[in-house]
């Protein structure tokens, strides 16, 4: 079984839930879990390099920006107890970061672990990151400390980790792996993931345990990586992310330029992007292909009608409104 543990290495509820995650498997009796870190941006806005945070936390946009790792507590009430439940948890002294340092970089490290090295390897790459941050407060957005993280993690067994490092590697599957977790729900810095279930926060060792537990040999057959794409993509539609919606498509795309299924969302997602001139092309293919989808005739209609041509698009609509009479105005 896989659990995949979506947290930003900022977070400090995220280094809670590792301790915790670690303690329910130690005692776990059940099939072998595989615990795989994947990335989640609670302070996208952070800058390179790092800002002293005492100082930052003054801005209530970076304040509010820190909720998504507090859930239900406010940023002041969650430093307060955080520290207090770290320490239960076996962290520190010392406890606490000093920088609001950009993540980006970090997470990238961690995606090349697992690609190279297996869950294991990661498990311990993420553990040098979180240490850096909250125990030594160092900048872990800085060159230098990058440097010594990546060494660390060759010596965990990821080959070339700071040259990879260096070239850029891990950058794109980081941003995809930030949409899909969007496309799958996570909203919170940590969610442990089994499947299509969510478990929201760093919740008690028991809790993740009995989570883990209901979802044995339950994780369902996995669907080809094509149709996760695809049903990831529109569910970022669906959550007001076109650009999303494109990006993830992109590879289907140019695998499978003429599918109309595919040149659809695509339509709807320039459509919603106001990327108006992409839109009207793939449609007037696809309306020219299968007249008589209402949904095809609509969508163009109203493609027309925001690029000033309501002439043009009255005959669609009306088509649309013929076949489908919901489309009425």
């Amino acid at each position: 079984m896989r659990v995949e543990i979506w947290a930003d290495v900022v977070c400090p509820w995220s280094y809670i839930g590792k301790r915790r995650i670690e303690t329910a498997l130690a005692e776990w009796d059940g099939a072998p879990v595989e615990a795989v870190w994947r990335p989640f941006r609670i302070d996208p806005m952070a800058p390179t390099p790092a800002s002293p945070l005492a100082r930052e936390l003054l801005d209530p946009v970076v304040d509010a920006a820190l909720t998504q790792c507090t859930p239900g507590l406010s940023p002041t009430e969650n430093r307060s107890r955080v520290r207090e439940i770290a320490a239960a948890e076996g962290l520190g002294p010392p406890w606490g970061a000093a920088w609001r340092a950009n993540s980006h970089a970090a997470h990238r490290l961690v995606a090349l672990s697992f690609e190279h090295g297996g869950a294991d390897t990661q498990g311990a790459v993420i553990e040098e990151i979180f240490k850096a941050h909250f125990i030594g407060a160092v900048d872990i957005s800085s060159t230098e400390v990058l440097v010594d993280l990546a060494d660390a993690a060759e010596r965990f067994g990821v080959p070339r980790a700071r040259g990879l490092l260096v070239e850029g590697a891990g950058d794109a599957a980081v941003r995809e792996q930030l949409l899909r977790g969007k496309a799958i729900g996570v909203t919170t810095s940590p969610t442990f993931v089994v499947g299509e279930d969510l478990l929201v926060g760093a919740q008690s060792a028991a809790t993740i345990a009995e989570f883990l537990r209901a979802r044995e040999g339950r994780e369902g057959r996995k669907l080809p990586e094509e149709v996760e794409r695809f049903r990831h993509s529109e569910a970022l539609l669906e959550r007001g992310d076109p650009l999303g919606t494109l990006e993830l498509l992109r590879p289907l795309l140019d695998a499978h330029v003429s599918d109309p299924n595919l040149r659809l969302l695509a339509a709807r997602a320039y459509f919603h992007s106001a990327q108006l001139g992409a839109a009207r092309t793939l449609l007037e293919d696809l309306a020219a292909a299968s007249p008589s989808d209402s949904y095809v005739q609509l969508l163009l209609g109203r493609v027309l009608e925001r690029q000033g041509r309501p002439a043009d698009a009255a005959p669609h609509l009306r088509m649309a409104e013929a076949m489908a009479p919901e489309y009425r105005r």
